[in-house]
């Protein structure tokens, strides 16, 4: 097919990789187009309007790349910008383009794990204070009892490598167990942010036998690969040849060195401007 293209994936920096990995183990015959707006990241700090501006030009981006189909691998983007682009932007576009998120496929798994019906989300600021998980949550487990915790020094720890050390494990262990003392029935923890993967072994320590640790990756590819099961002709327009090119608003030496660390390959990305 002469029109087919990449899956495009979006993240304001890093965390998306721990997506995408996901999707090159269930989806590996597809090809996918990254873009970590790395320049200007974190997002989970920043205002509605921001998110929604620098989201929906990632979103442009893709598009007009040639990618039928964008995931937006980032939580804070899926909470503030993901609902506007969808009911408002593209109306615009072409009919057949479509732009998914990653709340939405989470929120209806999860009510499942829980034995106690009793979940913590460990999310940034931007994600905890939308209440994105908790509203979506009601529409798909309204007996769940839902508690979050924003960790806004989280993503900078991951970013920087500092998860690593002493005082970064304190401040971590710090935010976790404030979580899990506020409901103590918690038996299901969800790292609501695609960068949280790379410290989900450190948190299932921390919380022993206590709660189960969960992971977004590994639940958006398995929808993602329903999903497109299901809409065949979105299935046509994608081309597979088994392909990964990584774009950053970064350095892209500076990407590829903490990319790697993601996505645990050699990793050449090319600077791009939005």
């Amino acid at each position: 097919m002469e029109d087919a293209g990449p899956i495009g994936v979006f993240d304001s920096g890093y965390g998306g990789l721990t997506i995408l990995s996901e999707f090159k183990k269930q989806l590996p015959e597809h090809d996918y187009l990254y873009l970590g707006d790395n320049a200007r990241a974190p997002y989970g700090n920043r205002s509605y309007d921001v998110v929604y501006d620098f989201t929906l030009e990632a979103v442009n981006f893709l598009k007009n790349k040639g990618c039928r189909l964008v995931i937006v691998a980032c939580n804070t983007s899926s909470a503030k910008a993901l609902r506007t682009i969808q009911q408002q932007d593209l109306i615009e576009m072409d009919s057949d383009f479509r732009v998914l998120g990653v709340i939405r496929p989470t929120t209806e798994t999860l009510g499942e794990l829980s034995n106690t019906k009793h979940v913590g989300i460990l999310g940034t600021e931007g994600t905890v204070n939308s209440n994105s998980y908790g509203l979506e949550l009601k529409k798909f487990s309204p007996n769940l009892f839902v508690t979050q915790q924003a960790c806004p020094m989280w993503v900078p720890l991951i970013e920087s490598n500092k998860h690593l050390s002493e005082s970064g494990k304190a401040i971590i262990k710090e935010d976790f167990f404030e979580l899990l003392s506020k409901d103590p029935s918690i038996d299901t923890v969800l790292l609501a942010c695609t960068h949280y993967p790379i410290i989900a072994s450190y948190l299932q320590e921390l919380a022993n036998k206590k709660a189960r640790i969960i992971s977004q990756g590994p639940i958006v590819a398995k929808k993602l690969k329903d999903y497109l099961q299901r809409h065949e002709l979105m299935d046509k327009t994608l081309s597979r040849n088994g392909k990964c090119v990584f774009l950053t608003t970064e350095n892209p030496e500076v990407f590829n060195q903490s990319a790697e660390n993601f996505m645990s390959m050699k990793v050449n990305s090319i600077q791009i401007k939005l």
